[in-house]
């Protein structure tokens, strides 16, 4: 399957980066039993990346080198975002302009957050309840998405707020009122940087990634209101083979 470029934004990351790609596609995938992703790069000639590919994601954020720098500069606003159950994941799709994240020089677009559980990427071996994954897009080509772990403790209005308007089944609702997705943020934003891929298929090796150190808490209600749609939507850790894994200020 030829993979365009918007195709890669209807499906990224599932999930992220991904979910309606295969939709569109036809294949049928799924995170456990057949179809699972242990199946992915056999399911159609587009999906190779996700059995032969060396820069996959997610993985272990463990041992990283320390590096000068900051994370993205992220400039995100309030829209009236498009709140989708697509089979795969709750996931947000931008209505107008809800911002940019700059890095390296080059200004991403920010297309559409989306929410994994248990978390893809695990933090010295260890997972948390939830992770979020807000994907950014260049006008020709690349994509760098922004991922932010979620823990059970104080609510989260905004997450709240996604979570009390996304639909059991698959289909799409809107939200009441504008939501800033900076509030889905945390405080502190030292940033683990490597070069992967979307975390389903077709598991397309375009995406650089900036994962946050620490999480964000919200109300083990809502957690437990998205496991009741997806009690399970993570593809497990890939190798980091000769890849870099940076830790930025």
């Amino acid at each position: 399957m030829a993979v365009t470029r918007r195709t890669l934004l209807a499906g990224l990351v599932s999930c992220p980066v991904c979910a309606s790609a295969a939709h569109a596609a036809g294949a049928h995938w799924t995170y456990e039993g057949h179809g699972g992703p242990q199946d992915w790069g056999s399911l159609e000639s587009g999906f190779q990346a996700c059995a032969v590919g060396s820069q996959q994601s997610p993985i272990n954020l463990e041992g990283a080198v320390q590096a000068a720098g900051d994370g993205p500069t992220l400039a995100w606003k309030p829209d009236a975002f498009r709140i989708v159950n697509n089979g795969h994941t709750i996931q947000a799709d931008v209505v107008g302009d809800a911002g940019t994240a700059t890095m390296g020089g080059k200004t991403y677009t920010l297309r559409q957050f989306h929410f994994h559980a248990p978390s893809e990427h695990a933090l010295n071996g260890e997972r948390t309840a939830m992770e979020a994954h807000f994907v950014h897009d260049l006008p020709g080509g690349g994509l760098l998405v922004v991922g932010v772990f979620l823990k059970p403790g104080a609510p989260n209005a905004a997450f709240s707020e996604l979570m009390a308007t996304a639909p059991r089944a698959e289909g799409a609702a809107a939200l009441k009122a504008p939501l800033d997705p900076t509030a889905l943020l945390p405080a502190q934003r030292a940033t683990y940087r490597y070069e992967g891929s979307l975390t389903t298929p077709p598991c397309s090796e375009v995406v650089d990634w900036n994962v946050f150190a620490e999480p964000i808490t919200v109300a083990e209600a809502d957690i437990a209101a998205f496991r009741a749609i997806f009690p399970m939507n993570a593809r497990p850790l890939q190798a980091v083979n000769r890849r870099f894994l940076l830790r930025l200020n």
